[in-house]
């Protein structure tokens, strides 16, 4: 029996109803998942003793994930497959672990391992996601303070376009990072359209976003801003 610290890094999909969790929330019905699948998680020294446990980086609220990450520590090594067979098992089906494999002390932590994420974004009705144009700059206030960001700073690769599909490669970096369900809602305002409302078929009517998602997560940036 190999002894010692085990760390593994779980990449799960957060989707369905689920979505609309917080980043707190996601992260207690991880650790509940975690006890569930009776891993030998270890847990910190101290006075108030807690799992070793570290999250990715955070997603809006509504905004899924099909690359997700969370690091558990453990203290004895179980095999990948068997690792992932009992967190599946332990998991609700909108938080799904679908990839398990062990990383050692040089490896980054979940919370700056990938900074390039990229989003999905269906619009509603099958309109043309072409209608949607990058702003020169966004607006965002922010504990009483406004803060002016440049899209084109984050932006990776520029915005693709496909049918009533957009994809598009954000960079989230030390100085802060772009929402991207800030940056597709003032898409959205900036065409004359308001997301949230019913859409019809022609594009003079309100446009809105029927799923954002997160699907995949990259330490480099993509060629081209796509996965």
């Amino acid at each position: 029996m190999m002894e010692g610290e085990f760390r593994i890094r779980v990449t799960y999909a957060m989707t369905g109803r689920l979505v609309m969790l917080s980043h707190l929330e996601t992260a207690r019905a991880i650790e509940r998942t975690v006890r569930r699948s009776d891993l030998p998680f270890a847990v910190t020294q101290g006075f108030s003793p807690h799992m070793k446990l570290a999250f990715g980086s955070a997603l809006p609220v509504g905004v899924g994930g099909l690359a997700e990450i969370f690091d558990v520590t453990m203290t004895a090594f179980v095999p990948p497959a068997e690792a992932l067979a009992r967190l599946r098992a332990a998991s609700a089906p909108d938080l799904m672990p679908c990839d398990v494999r062990y990383i050692d002390k040089t490896v980054k932590a979940a919370s700056v391992a990938y900074p390039f994420s990229t989003y999905r974004v269906e619009l509603a009705d099958g309109v043309d996601a072409s209608v949607l144009e990058v702003p020169e700059e966004i607006v965002v206030v922010r504990k009483k303070k406004e803060r002016h960001l440049i899209p084109t700073d984050f932006l990776v690769g520029g915005m693709h376009a496909d049918d009533s599909t957009l994809t598009f490669t954000l960079e989230s970096k030390p100085s802060g990072s772009l929402r991207p369900d800030v940056l597709v809602q003032t898409m959205l305002d900036a065409a004359g359209h308001a997301a949230g409302e019913p859409a019809g078929a022609s594009a003079s009517e309100p446009l809105h976003v029927a799923s954002l998602m997160r699907v995949a997560q990259s330490e480099n940036a993509p060629a081209d801003g796509r996965p």
